[in-house]
């Protein structure tokens, strides 16, 4: 288990937690019970913007929890860095807000959407570099046939 200095256990721990806090707030916010009824009869172009985005931000922030925990089981022994490599990847083109549907929703809403596609954004800046520092390091494949190599020679 390799450690970079952009990612370690307590700052996967850290942002977990932020997370969670996130999502509830989401969860919170985007309670369709009470929040369709908010909008009125007449505005129905309000009440598909508000479940579209509620399905888009609840979605951005299950991938984001999803990385996380996969992220802290690599970190337990629980996930090997290859399987972490292979599963553990955040959707790098995930589908921000729309502008449109923005509008019709109110400032607390909009703002809470910005801030899960602000941890998003973070989430994909800390997945990039880690991928891109070990993008260096030699498979272990190369690493088997370069010490049979050595041993060959030696002989």
């Amino acid at each position: 288990m390799n450690q970079t200095n952009n990612i370690n256990p307590r700052i996967v721990d850290g942002l977990y937690c932020e997370a969670l806090v996130l999502s509830d707030e989401v969860r919170a916010a985007f309670d369709l019970s009470g929040r369709i009824e908010e909008t009125g009869c007449d505005e129905d172009a309000a009440r598909i913007a508000l479940s579209c985005e509620a399905l888009r931000t609840t979605t951005r922030m299950m991938h984001a929890v999803a990385w996380l925990l996969n992220h802290r089981a690599y970190f337990m022994g629980e996930l090997s860095e290859f399987q972490l490599r292979r599963y553990g990847r955040l959707a790098p083109d995930f589908p921000a807000a729309d502008p449109d549907r923005m509008t019709l929703l109110g400032p607390d809403i909009r703002a809470l959407i910005a801030a899960t596609e602000g941890f998003y954004s973070r989430l994909l800046r800390i997945d990039r570099s880690w991928r891109e520092t070990a993008a260096g390091t030699p498979r272990a494949i190369d690493q088997l046939r370069a010490r049979l190599g050595q041993w060959t020679t030696a002989a």
